[in-house]
């Protein structure tokens, strides 16, 4: 039997000595149980097996990952920005926006792969400003678990999936903060299957018919001087039949599990002072309003569903459900929440945080990239285009 999770709960457990919240979610691809399922795949194409001691078996079994702990924040922060964008949820925000380029691109500290301290946000300007050298960017030298106010006020999310400032003036010595909220995708009992490949070219163009030579006004020619691959076959242009393939591709698991943790003990260690005064009653808040954010990015992520790449479509077997895991030996208390209760759990925990003095930022900041940077992405994007074209 679960209850509603409530910001009183959180609130509870955050202050008393309770060590994680915690949700596995056993899932089975769309198509069914047995239906082969392709994980993530790495350098060189490779899948990221492994063996695992499972409970209730004797032996470790064959595991593959499905998705990591940087592709689950990852997702998790894309939802959240999907929210942010329809103004369900109300954070701070982030963004530069890159004008004139072939291909518009906008980007935001949900999308920054370093989150605050990427690249991208050092190398553009705030109010004229080099970023790192503005009243936003400068917090990234005085921030810390012991002053973690400035990162909540402007990128609280950085304290939720974790921040390293290793692109910053300090390098490998920049600050970092750990993953508060971590979350994968396995499946278990993992059997690798085959993958096939095979085109039929409805003009039958013949393997002989012609030698492809690089064109720089179209691309490609019959006439010319160096041929498109060793041989300029016209496959290596796309027209021809491509000969039938077979090789590794895919599994079939007994199990798909996602396992989300939210640890308590590691948002205790963050304190929220204001003006260099601590306070147990501000530093619970900032606690409560990060839990509250935690499962909220959670539960957006499982709305918006588990469709991770080409085949790897996954659906829960049941309503996921919250564990507080309070008391060692002793069984967990279980909670539902829906995406709209944690929604309105992110609104209440803020208003109680802001009655004592915490609070972030309710306007979208706007960055400007430098001109190298813009032109910098404008070449790539050229470059790019005519790589394809070629």
């Amino acid at each position: 039997m679960s209850t509603k999770l409530s910001l009183e709960v959180l609130k509870v457990a955050v202050a008393g000595s309770a060590a994680a919240f915690r949700t596995v979610i056993e899932m089975q691809p769309a198509g069914g149980e047995g239906d082969k399922i392709f994980p993530a795949t790495y350098e060189g194409g490779k899948y990221a097996e492994e063996s695992r001691v499972l409970p209730e078996e004797n032996e470790p079994v064959n595991c593959v990952l499905i998705d990591s702990v940087a592709s689950q924040a990852n997702r998790m922060e894309l939802a959240m920005l999907e929210a942010w964008e329809e103004r369900r949820l109300h954070i701070p925000m982030l963004t530069v926006q890159f004008p004139e380029l072939p291909k518009p691109l906008r980007v935001t500290s949900l999308e920054a792969p370093h989150r605050i301290s990427d690249a991208l946000l050092r190398d553009s300007l705030y109010d004229g400003v080099s970023f790192r050298k503005s009243e936003v960017g400068q917090i990234l030298d005085i921030v810390s678990n012991a002053n973690a106010t400035p990162l909540l006020r402007y990128c609280p999310t950085a304290l939720l999936f974790g921040l390293w400032d290793s692109t910053g003036p300090r390098g490998g010595l920049g600050v970092k903060f750990q993953r508060i909220l971590v979350s994968e995708i396995v499946g278990t009992h993992a059997v690798k299957g085959v993958k096939v490949a095979s085109r039929l070219d409805p003009a039958q163009i013949e393997k002989g018919a012609a030698v492809i030579y690089e064109s720089a006004k179209d691309g490609w020619s019959l006439q010319g001087k160096k041929t498109i691959g060793k041989e300029g076959k016209p496959s290596e242009i796309n027209h021809g039949n491509v000969t039938p393939t077979i090789a590794d591709g895919g599994f079939t698991v007994k199990k798909v599990l996602q396992t989300t943790v939210l640890s308590l003990p590691g948002l205790r260690r963050l304190k929220f002072p204001v003006a260099n005064e601590y306070s147990l009653e501000r530093n619970r808040a900032g606690r409560v309003l990060l839990a509250a954010l935690g499962v909220a990015a959670v539960a957006l992520s499982v709305e918006k569903g588990c469709d991770l790449r080409s085949r790897c479509f996954l659906i829960p077997d049941r309503q996921p459900e919250w564990e507080l895991l309070r008391v060692p030996g002793e069984q967990p208390e279980r909670f539902e929440l829906t995406a709209e209760s944690a929604l309105q759990l992110v609104a209440d925990a803020y208003r109680e945080a802001e009655a004592v003095g915490l609070s972030w930022e309710s306007d979208e900041i706007l960055l400007e990239p430098r001109e190298e940077l813009t032109e910098l992405v404008r070449r790539s994007q050229l470059l790019a285009m005519n790589s394809t074209e070629v």
